[in-house]
């Protein structure tokens, strides 16, 4: 019986070395058996087709045929063949084959045979079976091979769907890989796409041409050279499609379908998110045009196995030298003539490399945690060993070194089993001018050098022909060219941290705070304690009182003064006689040092004597309040009423501490945010708002408590984990604050500032590459987002309403003056704390509502880009030092000029460095680019108030108010307009402002503007009654008590006058007019504090 073409056992001619040296250790030869079930579908090839058989061949080796066998009705024929072949680290089927090498399945129609006649095969259908699995764990698997039909004769054309299918078992005895292997090795693939805008000298007419392509990769003992050849050259047309199919580096496939490797393929994907080169928005348009025009496709996935050894060298060869040389170039396939030509010339021939080129890989992206994948364009430029040899430190070329094993064979190129040969595409119109242009390149080398062929045999004349090699190569600058390659591992050479590692690394670096011991004896117990002692002495009391008296009163039941004072009198005689006295005292002393320990938790000797005279006075008051407390429940018939809640609300203490922050009163500031937390110490908000409090005063020891607090609290909280990132930075822990951004990115991978905040970070720490990989997460999330959805850290509720819309966390704002001002106001403060400008936040003009928002404004929109989102957490969070380096970034990833919301928060910062100019002169950007943007205005106002240029200040926040939508600070707008109409005395026009600023967000400065108004209009009823609200919000403001002693003088309210001066002295009253103001009043009306 004769053997179809194309299945003789023969190895591929190609005598490259083959991977046997990567693995390192030496194993026993192991049998793989392959079992052939049963065909399927064979009548979809042929619908005549009665008896078949199969081939099995595997690395160029035929294994064995089945028997003949009828095929069924339905088209099923079955083999249960049964063959096998050993693999060995060692040997001709190695683990690398087992890698990259499939097993070949042909189904052979066997023929009627006819009289006197041989018996005829002829070849029906090829499958492959990849054996990957065997080298994932895999000791045996079963699959279903697509079946191909294999073309009738070289011009038939089939579709390349499958037909049919064989079934097919694959088993070993044992694992192919040791578990040392299995655990430490891993699997390298490299995939070679195509090579894009090529030289125009590239032509489809003339001689066969072979376009090549080679790296090395590092094994364990030598290099390993991985070769590409048989590249097609298709001219200007259509792309290529995607998702298509990989193809296996094999030359012995008849049928062109079966090349494909099953469920592999090219996808492609948006430029941006590649890792090489040509992936920025400048190249869009180049690349696309290139996709196009002529390029060279090879498709084609070679994959080797990699032993633990190897891993090791070729992770320590990355580190060393990042770049890898991917050299390319064009060689003659040798025809078949039989002319007569000496072996000298023919070798020459095959031996001719044309176009020498190289591209440099980047390898470093797989150093990165958890990265197995390397995909991009990568520019070709014209090798020269001196430049190979800076960029990659290889002394050699891969296409001399191996120039006895690379050429093609006669045979070879007209082979029906190769892959589809460099074929003679249609011609185009430019093909004559391409093949005029290689005839002058190849004149113009002739008279260059002084051989015409390129011998790569003789080093002598490689020297020589160097000019020639760079003028070829250079064409490949010249056109643009550039490869595109997939490198991927199995498994990543720096594996990521699992979230329970980054989880349990987080609970190390902040453990749990430990509980206080239980105690029987606590602040509530104390009081109580207190509480009864105070009762039983007063029954005490009481009985020897009626001892004394008796329990008769007068028939009246009351007793006059003179009686009740001598009864008294006597009742002190005789508890200090008899000791009595003392005898209680002593057992209040005891409860009175409870409560000391346990409320006021002192436990340590005073400082000084105005220290022990202060707590002693406090002390005094509040044991009196609670022996009132006592008496009030044992005399009265009722338990005393409990005492009544506060009326300040979580919303309106943190808006206090926020006046408190932008009025430098930073005491009064940390004393609300303290209240806050004391409130409810597992609120995580409260404890972040207070972390960036702070981190405004620079205190970055005291602000990482407060953020690891807030993450004790909840460890998976995402915006508590960067913030401890962040000022893990500024302390310079980078080691933390790494584990706290990675924690962070792996908690939450959609969340696009986690993955800013970390490419800022390791940009910080000099590690580009990671830079550049979260980077391009973040901008791959925000591409994603139709819609661009808020940034992190805007989990908090709106603690201002509608103007003031924004966090709680409180930022750098418009810094206040100390008091509203009226008449001859205090200083105003020499900074201006600018409130955080969210661009997301921004209003729209009247004018402009029916229009869109003009560029920069992203008004009622988040900001458009990564670095802005960054930007507006990072501004309510006070972390200056990542503003400036999202700024920056920001100002160098746009096209065009900078947005207004850059200018807004680059105005912001520089307020905060007292740069004034630099402020006005962003400001100044910001109304050039949206003069309808509220926000601009706002600040801008901001900055003429801290100028005390008053007039424009007035012009700036008149026309903010003016908009249809408020500013993102218009609490701070309207509390400024008012004190400025104080200043010009327009306190109609100052009333109805701080109104509207009680309204949007009441505090104690909003109603003791509405009640200064009011008193200077004469209006004293309103007067007492906005006074009386700032009071019941903050009743330690000097200045709300001060005029309300003007206004208990107004009314001949001389008591009430003298109990709210002398509130205002002792509460420090530093406003020396409205001082002067009440002293004259009080000599006027008469007073006995005058």
């Amino acid at each position: 019986m004769e053997v179809p073409a194309g299945l003789s056992a023969r190895k591929e001619s190609s005598a490259l070395p083959t991977a046997a040296a990567l693995p390192s250790g030496s194993q026993p030869a192991t049998p793989v058996q392959i079992t052939v079930l049963k065909a399927q579908g064979l009548k979809t090839i042929k619908s005549n087709v009665s008896v078949t058989l199969v081939h099995v061949e595997y690395n160029g080796v035929i294994l064995g045929e089945s028997s003949k066998t009828d095929v069924l009705p339905n088209g099923t024929a079955n083999y249960n063949f049964m063959t096998s072949f050993e693999s060995s680290p060692n040997g001709p089927n190695s683990l690398d084959d087992i890698a990259q090498k499939p097993v070949l399945l042909t189904v052979v129609e066997v023929l009627q045979k006819e009289k006197k006649q041989k018996e005829k095969t002829v070849p029906l259908g090829q499958a492959v079976v990849d054996l990957l699995p065997l080298l994932q764990g895999q000791c045996s698997f079963k699959v279903s091979a697509p079946l191909y039909a294999v073309p009738a004769s070289p011009l038939e054309s089939l579709h390349p769907e499958a037909k049919g299918g064989l079934e097919v078992a694959v088993c070993t005895k044992e694992p192919l890989l040791s578990a040392t292997q299995f655990a430490n090795g891993n699997l390298l693939s490299i995939t070679l796409e195509a090579a894009y805008s090529v030289p125009e000298a590239f032509a489809a007419t003339g001689p066969l041409q072979n376009y090549m392509a080679c790296l090395q990769v590092p094994a364990a003992e030598e290099e390993f050279p991985l070769l590409f050849k048989n590249g097609i050259l298709k001219l200007a047309g259509e792309k290529e499609p995607l998702p298509r199919p990989k193809k296996w580096p094999l030359a012995n496939i008849m049928a062109p379908g079966a090349l494909s490797i099953p469920n592999s393929f090219i996808v492609g994907g948006p430029y941006d998110d590649e890792d090489g080169e040509l992936n920025k928005r400048e190249d869009r348009e180049f690349r696309i045009q290139a996709e196009s025009m002529k390029r060279i496709v090879w498709d084609t996935e070679r994959r080797c196995y990699l032993d633990p050894a190897a891993v090791a060298i070729l992770q320590k060869r990355i580190t060393e030298c990042q770049y890898w040389p991917v050299e390319v170039c064009r060689m003659s396939v040798a025809s078949s003539s039989k002319g007569k030509t000496s072996k000298a010339d023919k070798g020459d021939e095959d031996k001719q490399i044309f176009f020498h080129g190289v591209a440099y890989v980047n390898m470093v992206p797989l150093l990165c945690p958890g990265v197995k994948q390397i995909r991009g364009a990568f520019r070709v430029f014209a090798y020269q060993d001196s430049e190979v040899f800076e960029k990659t430190k290889s002394q050699h070329s891969v296409f001399r070194d191996l120039r006895t094993q690379i050429g093609l064979p006669k045979e070879e190129s007209c082979t029906s089993g190769i892959s589809t040969p460099p074929s003679r595409a249609v011609p185009s119109k430019t093909q004559k001018e391409d093949k005029e242009k290689l005839t002058r390149d190849k004149d113009s080398s002739r008279r260059m050098s002084s051989a015409p062929k390129i011998q790569l045999s003789d080093a002598t004349v490689e020297t020589e022909n160097v000019t020639y090699l760079s003028l070829d190569g250079q064409q490949y600058v010249e056109a643009g060219t550039f490869l595109m390659m997939e490198i991927k591992l199995d498994k990543a050479l720096v594996p990521k941290r699992l979230r329970e590692e980054l989880t349990r690394r987080v609970k190390q670096m902040i453990p749990p705070r430990a509980p206080l011991p239980p105690r029987t004896a606590g602040a509530k117990k104390a009081v109580e304690d207190y509480h009864n002692r105070v009762t039983s002495i007063a029954v005490a009391i009481l009985s020897e009182y009626h001892e004394l008296f008796g329990k008769q009163l007068p028939d009246q039941g009351v007793i006059d003064h003179q009686t009740l004072e001598e009864q008294k009198r006597q009742l002190n005689f005789e508890l200090n006689s008899s000791g009595k006295y003392f005898a209680f005292k002593e057992q209040l002393k005891y409860a009175v040092v409870k409560i000391v320990r346990e409320k006021y938790l002192k436990t340590t000797a005073f400082e000084s004597q105005e220290q022990l005279q202060a707590f002693l006075s406090e002390l005094y008051v509040y044991l009196v309040d609670q022996m009132h407390i006592a008496l009030n429940q044992l005399l009265s018939e009722e338990a005393a009423s409990p005492t009544p809640l506060s009326r300040t609300t979580e919303e309106q203490l943190w808006l206090f501490a926020h006046e408190a922050e932008v009025n430098k009163d930073y005491k009064l500031a940390s004393l609300y945010h303290q209240q806050r937390v004391a409130q409810d110490q597992h609120n995580i908000q409260y404890w972040l708002d207070y972390g960036a409090f702070c981190l405004l005063l620079e205190e970055t020891t005291k602000a990482q408590e407060c953020f690891q607090q807030a993450l004790s609290l909840d460890p998976h909280h995402i915006q508590s984990l960067l913030l401890c990132g962040i000022v893990s930075v500024m302390l310079q822990h980078y080691e933390e604050a790494e584990i706290f951004f990675e924690d962070a990115c792996c908690l939450e991978p959609s969340n696009i500032v986690a993955w800013t905040l970390s490419g800022l970070f390791y940009e910080l720490q000099n590690n580009n590459i990671q830079a550049e990989i979260a980077f391009r997460e973040a901008k791959k999330l925000a591409k994603e987002r139709s819609i661009p959805e808020a940034a992190v850290g805007e989990g908090g509720k709106k603690h201002i309403s509608a103007g003031c819309v924004r966090s709680p966390s409180p930022g750098p704002e418009e810094c206040l003056p100390e008091r509203v001002p009226d008449g001859s106001a205090d200083k105003l403060p020499e900074v201006l704390e600018l409130a955080c400008v969210a661009p997301g936040e921004e209003a729209t003009a009247p004018e402009a509502a029916p229009k869109a928002p003009s560029p920069g404004s992203a008004l009622g929109q988040s900001p458009c880009t990564i670095f802005m989102k960054a930007v507006e957490f990072l501004m309510k969070v006070n972390a200056i030092q990542f503003v400036h380096r999202a700024l920056a970034h920001e100002l160098l990833s746009l096209q065009g000029d900078p947005s207004c919301a850059y200018y807004l928060v680059l105005a912001q910062t520089s307020l905060l460095r007292e740069d004034l100019s630099k402020c006005e002169e962003c400001l100044h950007e910001a109304v050039r680019i949206d003069c309808m943007n509220p926000n601009v205005w706002a600040q801008k106002g901001h900055l003429c108030y801290l100028k005390r240029d008053f007039s424009d200040a007035k012009e700036c926040y008149e026309r903010t108010i003016s908009f249809l939508e408020d500013a993102a600070d218009m609490h701070f707008v309207y509390l400024r307009l008012g004190s400025i109409y104080l200043e010009e005395k327009e306190y109609g026009r100052a009333k109805q402002t701080y109104l509207l600023a009680c309204k949007n967000s009441a505090s104690c400065l909003t109603w003791l503007g509405v009640g200064i108004a009011c008193y200077r209009l004469e209006e004293m009823v309103e007067a007492e009654d906005a006074l009386s609200e700032a009071n019941a919000l903050n009743n330690t403001n000097a200045e709300v008590w001060g005029y309300l002693t003007l206004i208990c003088l107004q009314g001949g309210r001389q008591l009430e006058a003298e109990q709210c001066y002398k509130y205002t002295v002792k509460l420090g009253l530093r406003n020396d007019a409205l001082l002067r103001e009440i002293r004259a009043a009080q000599q006027r009306f008469g007073s006995p504090a005058s």
